[in-house]
Order: structure tokens, then sequence, then C-alpha cells
């Protein structure tokens, strides 16, 4: 994907807030690297190396714009977590965006080698919100099959999912990444506090 395909400077406009889409990825894979309650050092390392390689991220601050986000789950929590399913049905993204989306999703949950229950959840909530067919997923991620068998189906139950994954997460108060926290031992979680 190159400079010309997508416009770089897109917004995706919410009733709640303006993001560009550069920080639309960098929050997807925020949400998912945290929607089980942990940041592994290799969930870390992934998002920082796709920042620093995709187009998207030119002049980004990796390390400021991860830590706001690590100080808004920790003050708001869940209903940070909400705030981003709500931005994500209200985004207008087109079919392309969604499929760099999706990368960014499934990149970060496979990134520490095992993937959770309240990940698949997670991935779930994000791919119903978005208009993609699960065929063209598919045709680029032919390994997450799992992740779209069809549970969801009506607004209702889309509502109750999101309810039940918002129940039953739990989301510590994460630290701060630093330099170090970046360049140590990837084998090794994160504590929260």
């Amino acid at each position: 994907m190159n400079d010309q395909e997508l416009d770089l400077n897109h917004k995706v406009l919410s009733d709640m807030e303006t993001i560009s889409f550069n920080k639309l990825l960098l929050k997807t894979s925020f949400c998912c690297m945290a929607s089980d309650g942990q940041i592994d050092k290799r969930e870390i390392a992934l998002i920082k190396s796709m920042c620093k390689e995709s187009s998207y991220f030119k002049n980004f601050n990796f390390k400021d714009e991860i830590n706001q986000l690590i100080t808004k789950i920790n003050t708001r929590g869940k209903e940070f977590i909400r705030d981003y399913f709500d931005l994500l049905n209200e985004a207008d993204l087109t079919e392309e965006e969604e499929l760099v989306l999706i990368d960014y999703a499934i990149q970060t949950i496979n990134s520490d080698e095992k993937v959770e229950y309240a990940e698949i959840k997670f991935f779930k909530n994000i791919r119903y919100r978005l208009n993609i067919s699960d065929e063209k997923i598919l045709n680029k991620h032919p390994d997450i099959e799992m992740f779209l068998e069809d549970d969801i189906k009506t607004d209702s139950l889309l509502d109750r999912i999101t309810k039940q994954y918002l129940e039953t997460a739990e989301l510590p108060q994460f630290e701060f990444i630093s330099s170090d926290t970046i360049s140590s031992d990837k084998s090794t979680n994160i504590d929260s506090k």
C-alpha cells in the first residue's frame, strides 16, 4: 500500500471525535493489545514496527501516542473501550482502510503467540462494526476463520456481546512504555500495577 492508494490525511469522522486514520490504526492495535488485560512486550514491539514501516505514520511519535492511550485506558477503563467501539460504528472507512485496520488488529492479536478468548471476542466486536465481507477478510487472512464464526446477527446481540466483553474484561492499570520496555526481552509480559 502506498501514499497514492489512500489519502494519509483522511479523517475518520464521528459524533464523538475526529480522528486521523493513522491514530485509528494505533488505537485499534492498542485496544487489541489491551483486550486480554495484559500488554506483552512483543505486542509493543510489533505495533512500533508496524508504525515505523507504514507510510501512515510519517512524523509520528510512537512513544507519546501510545502513552496517551495508556493514560486514557487507565483513567477511563471500559468506557475507553466502549468509545473505541462507538468510533468504529461511526467511522466512514473505505474497504481498503477496513482491510488495513483488520490487518493491524490480527497482527497485534497474534504477536504474543497466544490467542486468548477475550481477544477473539474483541476482534468480533471490531469485525461486526465494519462493512467488509468475511470472504475478503479470509482472502487476506485465511487462518482466522474462528474469529469470523457467525454468532452476532442483530444489533441487540451485538450490544449484548459488547456488554458481555465489557463486563468480563479486566483492565488493570498499565505501565507507560519506555525505550527500555520496547528494547528489552520480548518474551516477558509487562506487569500491570
